[in-house]
């Protein structure tokens, strides 16, 4: 197939090409983001490569299917960008990339928390400035802490068996269970209850309509006072404005963020030469209690080769007609 793959970076290009020999397809990169504006470069494609900001909304839909493009392969987990009802009715095939490397995301998750925790980020650049002082450096032990988990697919059971490892208390709350969890000792609650005895809470259930803004004024203020909270999911999930009232209350004593809500104009750009127009982002970085990186908890090797393999996979499938291993539909989102 011809592939138009948007979004493009240079660790995408080193991946895909390293393996495209192997499968036969032809990609041609382009920097810039997929959207109705952008859509018109794939005319003459016969498929779509995207990211997690990539507008697959209505119109850019409608567009590809009036250019005859029928499949579309996400190279990432999450599928809230994509308006899979209008998908469904323009019989345009979503696959995606369930599981790369789940080890990714939650070990990065557990870098932001124990980066928080001792404060190495802030002593790194002290002592680079020859500054050996440990005043203001106090951490905390996460051994023996109360850690809540919300959502236990893939990264949050690898989250979940890390955390076992500090020896923490670990409750999870899912609407689906994991009897392998429940086996290793992690405890499911309810989301109330989680968010009232956890001292650290880390954030791995996908975006959608019932969990976007998940974290908020109510449930802020059920959490226990100083709590830790971690998000490397999707950046809706929190809304910003409750955080940063929280942040200021002590409320939230560390935020550990490597998604934004509106980072789609933020993220993936070098923006060091221009003035940071985004007030809530630029707010959250006066904490001197919060870290935040730019959505690279996925920016393994590891990981960018199984992204790389699983979507030559998939566009294979699609090309022949088979079984779609890993297709998005959207029945499955009204169920």
């Amino acid at each position: 197939m011809k592939v138009a793959c948007f979004s493009t970076k240079s660790y995408d290009k080193e991946g895909f090409d390293r393996l495209l020999p192997e499968y036969g397809h032809e990609f041609t990169y382009f920097e810039l983001k997929l959207d109705e504006k952008t859509v018109s470069l794939a005319i003459g494609f016969d498929a779509i490569c995207s990211f997690v900001n990539d507008h697959l909304d209505e119109t850019t839909l409608d567009k590809l299917a009036q250019m005859k493009i029928k499949n579309v392969v996400l190279r990432c987990a999450g599928y809230n960008q994509v308006d899979l009802k209008k998908a469904a009715e323009l019989g345009i095939r979503i696959c995606r990339v369930p599981a790369y490397s789940p080890e990714a995301v939650a070990e990065h998750a557990v870098a932001l928390l124990l980066t928080l925790s001792r404060k190495t980020h802030k002593a790194y650049n002290r002592v680079r400035e020859n500054n050996f002082s440990l005043e203001g450096l106090t951490g905390f032990n996460i051994n023996g802490k109360t850690v809540g988990v919300i959502g236990t697919g893939a990264i949050g059971s690898a989250f979940c068996r890390i955390m076992k490892g500090f020896g923490c208390k670990i409750l999870a709350f899912d609407l689906f269970e994991n009897k392998d969890l429940k086996n290793l000792g992690i405890t499911y609650v309810s989301l109330e209850d989680l968010l009232k005895q956890s001292a650290i809470i880390s954030l791995h259930c996908p975006l959608t309509p019932e969990t976007q803004h998940l974290i908020n004024g109510k449930t802020i203020s059920l959490m226990p006072e100083g709590v830790v909270l971690i998000n490397t999911s999707r950046g809706a999930l929190i809304e910003t404005k409750a955080v940063i009232r929280a942040l200021k209350k002590r409320k939230i004593g560390y935020l550990g963020i490597d998604v934004y809500e509106q980072e789609e104009h933020i993220f993936f750009r070098n923006l060091s030469e221009e003035i940071l127009m985004d007030e809530e982002i630029a707010r959250l970085m006066t904490f001197p209690n919060v870290l935040i990186t730019g959505h690279q908890a996925f920016l393994t090797k590891e990981a960018l080769a199984q992204i790389s393999k699983v979507t030559l996979e998939n566009l294979n499938e699609l090309g022949k007609g088979d079984l779609l291993t890993n297709e998005v539909k959207w029945r499955s989102e009204t169920k």
